[in-house]
């Protein structure tokens, strides 16, 4: 598989030109399907938890309200809002995390829907929830515009779109560039990173926005030695394990030794150990 179904780096918005072919964004939504599911997400998506809590914070979430946590891996925002007495149901396209994520909402005894539900068509009527959240999760589908568009959609007018998004010059976002070097991405497929910028949310949510409020966080990745994150992310996240499954010997080492790089350059820890801050941009949509 090409990693790059899952991650491209951003370089432009535009749609494909004449002489470009049109990505088969079917084709590319199969492949990141399986990569999310290979591996075990859950296993780096609990050490992200305080984001979920973070951004029910940010949108000052009241108890009560009905709340559709899209994209939502093994549930960190899911969780953060039933915490708060909300009515959430909990969707993704991969069942295994779901799984994880109604272990983790039985083992609090919270009471939260859990439905299989892909991001570009979500099985819900319009105007269905009061509140439609997404913690690095709706910003990875490979047909943007319809994504933002069912956001829209199933959020009630003057409801609230609340989403956590890594940005391009961030940590994270320059690991989906240092991944585009070593396995490009399909032409025409737009990188994810482009969530986390505040001019390409305007453009996504143009005409569906009463108001749009973004705001730059840090989220804080903390690992042992910072071999310690490579290891654990090519083993359990899946998108790394497919990219460096793909390569061959010479050419994980090459991978290995930029993502080490990129690390140290980030890394703000001098004890031995991983303290290396990610930016995202926090973002809160109040719906026309």
């Amino acid at each position: 598989m090409n990693i790059a179904a899952t991650i491209a780096t951003p370089t432009t918005t535009a749609a494909p030109t004449a002489a470009t072919a049109a990505p088969d964004l079917a084709a590319v939504k199969t492949k990141q399907q399986a990569a999310w599911s290979s591996g075990d997400y859950a296993v780096v998506g609990t050490t992200l938890q305080i984001v979920g809590e973070t951004l029910c914070e940010a949108i000052d979430l009241r108890a009560g309200r009905t709340v559709l946590d899209v994209a939502a891996g093994n549930g960190n925002a899911t969780l953060a809002a039933a915490r708060r007495w909300c009515d959430v149901t909990s969707t993704d396209y991969v069942g295994a995390l779901l799984e994880r994520g109604r272990a983790r909402a039985a083992a609090e005894s919270l009471t939260v829907k859990f439905q299989e539900a892909d991001a570009e068509a979500l099985p819900f009527g319009d105007a269905s929830f009061d509140v439609v959240i997404s913690t690095f999760g709706v910003m990875f589908t490979p047909n943007q515009h319809r994504a933002a568009t069912e956001l829209a959609r199933v959020c009630k007018p003057g409801g609230t779109i609340g989403l956590a998004n890594w940005t391009p010059g961030g940590f994270i976002g320059q690991l989906f560039k240092t991944l585009g070097k070593h396995m490009p991405p399909p032409t025409g497929v737009q990188s994810p990173a482009l969530w986390g910028t505040r001019g390409r949310i305007e453009e996504l949510f143009a005409g569906k926005a009463r108001s749009i409020e973004t705001l730059p966080r840090n989220f804080v990745f903390r690992y042992r030695p910072p071999a310690h994150w490579i290891d654990v992310l090519k083993t359990y996240y899946g998108p790394l394990l497919k990219a460096f499954a793909a390569l061959d010997g010479s050419r994980q080492r090459a991978l290995h030794d930029d993502i080490m790089a990129l690390i140290t350059r980030f890394n703000r820890a001098d004890d031995g150990t991983l303290v290396l801050p990610s930016e995202y941009l926090e973002v809160i949509v109040t719906r026309r």
